[in-house]
């Protein structure tokens, strides 16, 4: 696997659209616990695809995230994907 992406951009920008978004939504309220937030929007679905693109193989997903198979397997157990 490369770390090479085909548009190293796109990702950073449909976050910065994303949580723009968001933040015009609350317009005069506070954001409070953003980053939670968002990393709880965003990790079951990444979990999801990795799984879905490296076959189920926890090791070869595991290294696609630059994470231990343990850490790994604990997401996966947390968001009930295992």
């Amino acid at each position: 696997m490369t770390n090479t992406p085909l548009n190293a951009d796109s990702l950073s920008e449909a976050t910065d659209k994303a949580v723009s978004e968001y933040l015009d939504l609350l317009g005069d309220h506070d954001a409070t616990n953003l980053y939670r937030q968002v990393v709880d929007e965003v990790e079951r679905p990444l979990l999801e695809v990795i799984m879905k693109h490296t076959r189920g193989n926890q090791s070869k997903a595991a290294m696609c995230l630059g994470m231990n198979r343990a850490t790994l397997r604990s997401k996966l157990k947390r968001h009930g994907l295992l």
